[in-house]
């Protein structure tokens, strides 16, 4: 867990500001326990996968966003899964 953090916000830290150490603790908090929920929710692979890869695996979409007539579209790709 702690590897996983440090890869990831953890390596902000230490700021000579505690308020800001203690946002970035929270954010890291906050992002470790949702990831890690979706993780659970995706399968057993998914459950004791790192930070990186549940982020690569479920959280990176490659999509683009198309604009039309003042509307956002967000295209996927056909054979994304």
């Amino acid at each position: 867990m702690i590897a996983d953090g440090k890869s990831g916000a953890l390596a902000h830290l230490p700021s000579g500001n505690f308020q800001a150490n203690a946002a970035w603790l929270t954010l890291w908090a906050i992002a470790f326990n949702l990831l890690r929920a979706a993780g659970t929710l995706a399968g057993t692979f998914r459950a004791r996968a790192t930070t990186a890869t549940l982020r690569a695996h479920l959280v990176n979409i490659p999509a683009r966003i198309a604009r039309s007539a003042w509307r956002l579209t967000i295209r996927l790709p056909m054979q994304w899964h």
